[in-house]
């Protein structure tokens, strides 16, 4: 077990102090994996939590297929495929986080996603074929433990690709956040939604839609899970009600009382 204070690890800066189990084999598990915190709102109240061990932080080339460990960092990644000549892994850019939480949520930007190259992801029932796996637009029907992934390997690493992703990331806040709160419905987008609403720089305490891009939903110091959900269920009510158009949740919501309704 390891003690962790869920108010300095994870990404928003919110959560209690915790005894978190450290995996170092391929098993069962029926705890909520944290992996790297980047996208979680943790309440006072989580359920009992778990995170992958060193043993999976790993990159090696087998059969011609790329093997990264879920626990390898989205950096770690990105230095390994630009250091290979390796595509399709430029959109790890300024994309936090390790890759078994990348692979859980499919996390890209528009169309460049993490599933993009996948062939399949190993859990402690074995190997599953991507094509055996619901995916879509932040979204997986993933609920076992990712213990490690497999990807198709191909040449040309492009840095432009790069500098367009860090581009593209370079206007979201500096300030604890957990990434995007909500997903972009279709043919649209939760920032210009939230803004046209009239909530970007919107606070409730020290928990605020950023006056730098309204979709990210930050803590300016001591912001609370409180301030969080209450941020959110107004955003959710004010947009349906101007626009007509249901608001998503992209983070997750960690809290063992029951599943938030999105």
């Amino acid at each position: 077990m390891k003690t962790l204070n869920l108010a300095s690890y994870s990404s928003l800066r919110i959560g209690p102090v915790v005894a978190v189990e450290v995996i170092d084999e391929v098993k069962e598990n029926s705890s909520f994996i944290i992996g790297g915190c980047n996208n979680l709102l943790f309440s006072p109240t989580p359920p009992p939590l778990a995170m992958l061990g060193r043993e999976f932080d790993f990159l090696h080339v087998e059969n011609n297929l790329l093997h990264v460990g879920a626990a390898t960092p989205s950096g770690k990644l990105l230095s390994y495929a630009k250091k290979h000549d390796l595509a399709n892994f430029e959109l790890m850019q300024k994309l936090p986080g390790t890759l078994g939480g990348m692979l859980r949520m499919n996390a890209g930007l528009k169309e460049w996603e993490i599933f993009n190259n996948l062939v399949a992801i190993r859990t402690h029932k074995g190997w599953v074929e991507k094509k055996d796996i619901e995916y879509g637009y932040r979204h997986t029907n993933i609920k076992d433990t990712i213990f490690e992934a497999k990807f198709e390997i191909h040449k040309g690493f492009d840095a432009t690709l790069l500098e367009m992703f860090k581009k593209l990331r370079d206007n979201q806040p500096n300030l604890p956040s957990a990434g995007s709160c909500f997903k972009n419905p279709p043919n649209n987008f939760a920032g210009k939604l939230l803004d046209e609403a009239g909530l970007k720089g919107y606070r409730v305490g020290d928990m605020a839609f950023s006056d730098t891009h309204a979709n990210f939903l930050v803590n300016l110091g001591n912001g609370t899970y409180e301030q969080a959900l209450e941020l959110i269920a107004l955003a959710q009510q004010t947009v349906f009600e101007r626009f007509g158009i249901h608001l998503e949740l992209e983070i997750k919501i960690v809290d063992k009382k029951k599943e938030y309704e999105a």
